[in-house]
């Protein structure tokens, strides 16, 4: 008669970056059952959003994701600039979409050192996070910044990406492209990761739809999703974007690998399409950021900005009321739906293999979790002095004991 057992997996875990919850049920070495909790890393960001102005509010989008720290302020001010009609600047297109898809060759990079780190080989890791070290010098090089970049404002950017800053531009572009074939070997062509990764879980084209999967996950099961094909936004519809795919999609771990590494060599040929085509001209809409926030206080109407983040779609939803702060500001990460597919990846597969399932959906747990107090069966809401009061309790037990 078999027998089941159900092993604990985080909050705090060697394997997990972020705190999750795990609870996998094994029978022997095969998981069996498999089910997650997340909510450790509440912040109350949008909370905090709709108690300032829209541009302080900018620099808080930042905050939400440490490596999506473009394409979260990004959709923000898409949503404000839809709500009050205002024309960005064609050049402030272009740099945003040079900023995008630089955010997303450190995100893949960063990415598969994490997941070489889940396999086991740290010496990639190592490799990886030392190549990622050449696009953090060049958003450094064009923003000011290696992590929050500062760079956008509503109605365009707040800094220009001058002709005498192209060469570097490209000298990295090139540099990524060159090692591309070399990035492929390690993570494609290795027998190794490849009998890691292949036929591992594997997430199907049907269950991709039907939990509304994103991003390089969904696109790896087969699903030709991308916002920059499906709904081009700022200067994506002037560029060749398609979404990149496997020739014939498994849905597994090696999947999501190979669309990751290929998409690294795509973003280098946008950045160049930028240089290309970028024309001289202005980057703001308005540069007098006193007058932008007196037009703010009479923007009325709500809208959503939406965008690729190097995970999946991501979009803001913004209401404005005629006042300082927005009415209602809500956030929807792409791990918030890629997170469904776990239990179908890890079902089924050896208990070893779930570090590397569970990152290969690359998961932003600080992006995902939201709070909902449910009392007596019923969803109750919570003031921000009643949170407080609850924190301070909570803080004087923990010192009692």
């Amino acid at each position: 008669m078999s027998k089941t057992v159900n092993i604990p997996i985080g909050p705090v875990h060697p394997a997990l970056k972020e705190p999750v919850r795990f609870t996998i049920e094994v029978e022997g070495e095969k998981v069996v059952g498999a089910d997650y909790e997340v909510g450790y890393v509440h912040r109350g960001i949008e909370w905090a959003g709709m108690r300032q102005n829209p541009i302080k509010t900018i620099h808080l989008s930042e905050r939400i994701c440490g490596i999506c720290a473009f394409c979260h302020p990004l959709c923000f001010v898409q949503a404000i600039e839809e709500i009050g009609d205002v024309e960005v600047p064609e050049r402030a297109e272009y740099i945003r979409v040079i900023t995008a898809e630089l955010e997303r060759i450190h995100s893949h990079m960063l990415w598969a050192g994490v997941a070489a780190h889940e396999i086991g080989f740290d010496s990639i890791l190592n490799l990886t996070w030392n190549i990622r070290e050449k696009v953090m010098d060049i958003v450094e090089y064009i923003t000011g910044n290696r992590v929050t970049y500062g760079m956008l404002q509503i109605g365009g950017v707040r800094r220009n990406i001058t002709e005498k800053q192209y060469p570097k531009i490209r000298e990295a572009t090139q540099y990524y492209r060159e090692l591309l074939d070399k990035i492929e070997d390690v993570f494609l062509r290795d027998p190794t990761i490849r009998m890691r990764s292949r036929d591992v879980g594997i997430l199907t084209k049907k269950r991709a739809l039907e939990l509304c999967a994103v991003g390089p996950t969904a696109r790896a099961s087969g699903v030709p999703k991308d916002v920059r094909q499906d709904f081009p936004y700022i200067a994506y519809p002037d560029l060749d974007v398609k979404a990149i795919m496997p020739e014939e999609p498994i849905g597994d771990v090696y999947d999501r690998i190979f669309v990751r590494i290929r998409e690294i060599g795509q973003s280098a040929d946008i950045i160049e399409q930028c240089l290309d085509q970028m024309e001289p001209g202005p980057i703001l809409a308005e540069q007098n950021v006193a007058k932008l926030l007196a037009d703010l206080q009479n923007f009325e109407g709500e809208a959503v900005g939406r965008a690729e983040a190097p995970r999946g779609e991501v979009f803001h939803y913004v209401r404005m009321n005629k006042n300082e702060a927005p009415l209602s500001w809500k956030a929807r990460a792409p791990t918030y739906n890629n997170v469904q597919t776990w239990p179908d990846m890890i079902v089924g597969e050896e208990l070893a293999d779930v570090p590397i399932i569970v990152a290969s959906i690359d998961p932003c747990v600080s992006c995902t979790d939201r709070v909902t107090l449910i009392k007596d069966g019923k969803e109750e809401i919570v003031t921000g002095e009643q949170l407080h009061k609850l924190s301070v309790l909570k803080t004087k037990r923990v010192m009692r004991r």
